[in-house]
Formats: structure tokens, sequence, C-alpha cells
């Protein structure tokens, strides 16, 4: 039955798929799932956050292609499909006010236009499932917010021949679920936060709790909890690979291996949209998919 599964995971940057979601597909990639990660842009503009890559001229002058091959390597370690929707990166904007984004970026594209490129990967690939981001972006990134826009419009479009006619992006589909990833969600930080702090470790968490209430971040509906503990040290390797992104010494890892498969299982996602029948909360981005597959 699994072959006839297929979950499509849409984000932003390279990276962002090995930090958001990926011991589900992992587990499900296990289970014979056909997963396909589309990458909207090439994270050209991203700092390199890696003190120890900072200052390197080659990765500075080259980051296009370091990101492309940092890419390569996570998707190996996932065993996952991943294809690039081909837009340019939009960068952070930092400042008050904040400046104008640059000309071209992805974040500036007509959102219809570039919604028809994801189009053309749906019909193509046709999954049950899409992943994406709430309409905050999980964080108000400018191109995490557009991919959140493009996926829904993409997920409506599919099926509508009229808006995107089959002979220039393919056949009709129409998927069946689509999700928001929800990983970093208040319940799992404070219960990690607490678990470290009875265990006398200290925890990464604190500022973020604070952060969490000066900016009084909506709180979200967790529908569906995937358990896949036994697949976080295949996260942990695939995010390590995107090398400039992410210290392998540093706070993303701080959390004993131990503690979070004990205090934490599960990723997190929330149902945003569902043609299909299903229980809540889930415990499967398929169900209600897996009878009729």
């Amino acid at each position: 039955m699994t072959d006839q599964l297929r979950l499509m995971a849409v984000h932003a940057h390279p990276d962002d798929e090995s930090s958001k979601g990926a011991a589900t597909m992992a587990k499900y990639v296990s289970e014979g799932v056909d997963v396909l990660v589309v990458t909207c842009t090439g994270g050209e503009r991203g700092s390199i956050l890696n003190p120890k890559l900072q200052g390197d001229a080659y990765i500075e002058e080259h980051i296009h292609e370091v990101r492309k091959k940092e890419m390569d390597e996570a998707r190996e370690i996932l065993g996952i499909k991943q294809e690039w929707l081909g837009f340019v990166d939009s960068g952070l904007p930092e400042g008050d006010p904040l400046p104008p984004l640059p000309e071209g970026c992805f974040a500036l594209e007509d959102v219809d236009k570039a919604a028809g490129e994801l189009v053309r990967k749906i019909r193509s690939f046709r999954p049950q499932v899409i992943t994406t981001y709430d309409e905050n972006g999980g964080y108000p990134h400018p191109d995490h917010i557009m991919t959140h826009k493009i996926t829904m419009v993409a997920f409506e479009g599919a099926s509508d021949t009229e808006k995107y006619p089959e002979g220039e992006y393919g056949a009709a589909y129409q998927p069946l679920k689509v999700y928001y990833n929800q990983g970093f969600n208040r319940p799992r930080t404070e219960a990690l936060h607490n678990a470290l702090l009875e265990r006398g470790l200290e925890s990464p968490y604190g500022d973020w709790l604070k952060r969490w209430s000066e900016f009084e971040r909506k709180e979200r509906t967790l529908t569906t909890h995937v358990p896949c503990a036994d697949f976080f040290e295949i996260r942990d390797k695939a995010l390590i690979a995107h090398a400039t992104q992410i210290d392998p010494d540093g706070g993303w890892f701080r959390v004993p291996m131990e503690v979070q498969k004990e205090v934490w299982p599960t990723e997190e996602y929330e149902l945003a949209k569902s043609l299909v029948d299903t229980s809540l909360p889930e415990d499967d981005l398929f169900a209600g998919i897996r009878d009729n597959a």
C-alpha cells in the first residue's frame, strides 16, 4: 500500500527540510512512502551562521553552489527526493525601518504565478499530503510567508484547469490534506526545558520561553503528533550536513538525545485543510487516506 502514498514537503530554503519535519520524512521513507521536498529558493542570501565557517572566502563567493551541495548531502541522508522551484532568496531584512526587499526576490513574485510553478510539481508528483508553514511562516521570514502563500494557492489550484491549464501545467490533480509544520511549539519547548532542569542540566530554552511571552505568539492547534523518535539521529545528521547554517556544537544539539526521545518523541503538525474524514488528534499524516490508497 505504501508505494502508493506520496508526501510533499514545501520549504523556503535548503536546511529548512532538515530542521522542520525531517524525522517524520525519514520515518515515512523507511515505510516505503515516496517523499519529495520542494525547495523554493537556493538560500543564496542566507547568512553563514556556523562560526567555524565565517570569513571563508570560497564559501562567501560560491554560497549558491555550497548550499546546493549541502542540500544534496542532506537529501541522501534522509532518503528523500528533492527538487528546486528556482526562485531567488529574499534575505531576512533587518533594521528599523526595515529596508526594501531586493528586486527579483521570491517574496516579491506574483503569488499566483509563483504558485503555478508549484502546481507543476504537484501535478507531476501527485502527493496525497503536503506540508508547509502557517500564515506567519513559522517565523516571519518573507520567504517562509511566501512559501505558505503559494502552497495554499497551489493546493487549490492543482485541480483548477481554468487557472492552470493542463496543456501548460500538466494533468489536473487534487491533493487531499495540507499541514503546517509546528515543531517549534510551546508545549514541546516547555516539556524539554522542565525535563532538563529536573535532571540538573542547563536548558537552552529559557530565553526562548521569555521571548514567547514578550512577543505574544499565537498558540497553534497541534492536531497531529507523529511518533518518530527512532529517526531523530537521522534528522540531526541531515541538519549537520547544512554546515554553513548549523554549528554542530551549537544550541540545536544541547538536549541529550535520550531526553528528547523520552520526553517528546514526536513531531507536530497542524491540519490546515482536509478533503478526507479524519479523527483528531492524529498520529499519522496519512490518517483517513491509507485505507483508500
